[in-house]
């Protein structure tokens, strides 16, 4: 394996065993339940600087897809330091209050827990997520897709399972800035307001993105980079440093 801008992940990833999954497989099967995302029936809900967020209706649920498009001020390697770290959804994913990984798996294929606090009285939602990320040197783009896998943890009482969730971040660089976009669309599951699913579509990627850049930035998501191997896949990502 050839190395590019780095030369082996660290930490729980590297430590995990699994199974590499071919790249547009994979991008095609874990977000086949997501629109497109240049489907004409975006509509635009909210624009805060270089975020805009778009909502769409879909027809297999009562509850609408969101699509986040930004241009963060940060680069690419420091967005996937970010992404590799199963406890940074608390840095920077709105109302998350638990992350950590489990189970086996690799850089390319693997699982995470969270929880996302809901307010008063509605009971807090967790997830069980196989998360799936894909990269390639030549157009520099990387691909990560979470779905919900709720059956691979034991549910808790005071927690209600989200049994579908599907999305999908499509990162582009764009020298020392980057292009997002994020396509989510979940079922909470049980009974909640209108108003609060209407305001977390909204309210949760644009205050989740304006964190995420902030987060990325810091010192301790500086100096990574990525590995790709002799085909221009992304194999990895880790701290130069180390």
């Amino acid at each position: 394996m050839r190395t590019t801008r780095a030369q082996s992940i660290t930490g729980w990833m590297a430590a995990m065993g699994g199974t590499l999954l071919a790249f547009f497989v994979s991008a095609s099967t874990a977000s086949a339940e997501l629109p497109a995302e240049n489907a004409k029936d975006w509509k635009l809900r909210q624009e805060v600087g270089n975020i805009r967020v778009y909502t769409i209706d879909q027809s297999n649920s009562s509850f609408k897809a969101f699509k986040a498009e930004a241009l963060l001020d940060t680069p690419i390697e420091n967005l996937m330091a970010v992404m590799i770290n199963p406890g940074s959804c608390l840095e920077w994913v709105h109302n998350c209050t638990e992350s950590y990984a489990f189970g086996e798996g690799n850089f390319h294929d693997r699982y995470a827990y969270s929880v996302n606090n809901m307010p008063w009285p509605v009971t807090d939602r967790d997830y069980v997520l196989r998360i799936r990320t894909q990269g390639d040197e030549e157009t520099g783009e990387i691909i990560m897709d979470l779905n919900a896998t709720p059956n691979q943890r034991e549910e808790f009482r005071d927690r209600i399972r989200v049994d579908r969730s599907d999305t999908l971040y499509r990162f582009i660089p764009r020298g020392e800035q980057t292009r997002m976009v994020w396509v989510q669309h979940t079922d909470p599951n049980g009974s909640l307001p209108g108003w609060l699913v209407n305001s977390l579509l909204v309210d949760i990627p644009v205050r989740s993105l304006q964190a995420l850049e902030r987060v990325a930035n810091k010192e301790r998501y500086q100096g990574y980079e990525l590995v790709y191997d002799e085909t221009g896949k992304l194999t990895s990502v880790r701290n130069s440093a180390r």
